[in-house]
């Protein structure tokens, strides 16, 4: 009965293409051209950028005259409204579920933020438990938030797999555990040579059917 520790954003759910949503209608909505789209996807970093960098460096491109703390409230709420749990995802984890395999999210951020993300697209259906880095005064890659999250579900670390497509974040906390791991590789190259995943695949779904296939 292997524990599966689950990245959440663009792994679980889909972050990115949420955000490429949101993107469009608010380049149209402020009157920029869609040739800009590819600008606000880069130096929004997969969400890494502060939203509070983010919203002034919009401001400043677009020469808005709305306050930083209103784009920045547009940019944590907009692409709420287009985040969906992919139902495929949702029947992935089922079958995993069904299989013997304990999934659990593990995912940096504000707990507030992706508690309501978790609940609101109805992903805490499909897993038996989550940890929230702001809530466990910790983050990914350090050890100590993936046995937390073991703690939760009242499991051993030992034999379980991280999947992520974060190659620091993710499969480095894997490394730094000595656990298996696959890393969805969003049409990357992996390029660390420090540590490597054990599997890579292009989606969660395939992820969970190559751990499934692994325990059998």
């Amino acid at each position: 009965m292997p524990l599966v520790l689950m990245a959440l954003d663009d792994t679980l759910l889909d972050r990115s293409g949420a955000f490429r949503l949101w993107a469009k209608g608010f380049l149209d909505e402020i009157g920029a051209p869609q040739e800009d789209l590819d600008w606000l996807l880069s130096v929004d970093a997969d969400g890494l950028t502060s939203r509070w960098d983010l919203s002034d460096m919009i401001r400043d491109r677009y020469q808005l005259s709305a306050p930083s703390i209103d784009i920045h409230e547009e940019l944590h709420e907009g692409p709420l409204a287009f985040e969906r749990l992919d139902p495929l995802v949702g029947c992935a984890l089922q079958i995993a579920g069904d299989a013997g395999l304990v999934p659990v999210v593990v995912t940096n951020g504000q707990e507030r933020l992706q508690d309501s993300r978790i609940r609101r697209t109805g992903l805490d259906r499909y897993v038996a438990d989550w940890v929230i880095s702001e809530q466990a005064g910790v983050s990914k890659p350090n050890p100590r938030i993936f046995a937390l999250a073991a703690q939760r579900v009242r499991m051993r670390l030992n034999g379980a797999w991280v999947v992520g497509d974060s190659p620091e974040a993710d499969i480095g906390g894997a490394a730094a555990l000595g656990l298996p791991s696959v890393w969805l590789h969003r049409g990357r190259e992996w390029v660390d040579n420090r540590f490597a995943p054990t599997r890579t695949v292009g989606n969660v779904i395939q992820g969970l059917s190559a751990i499934m296939a692994a325990a059998q």
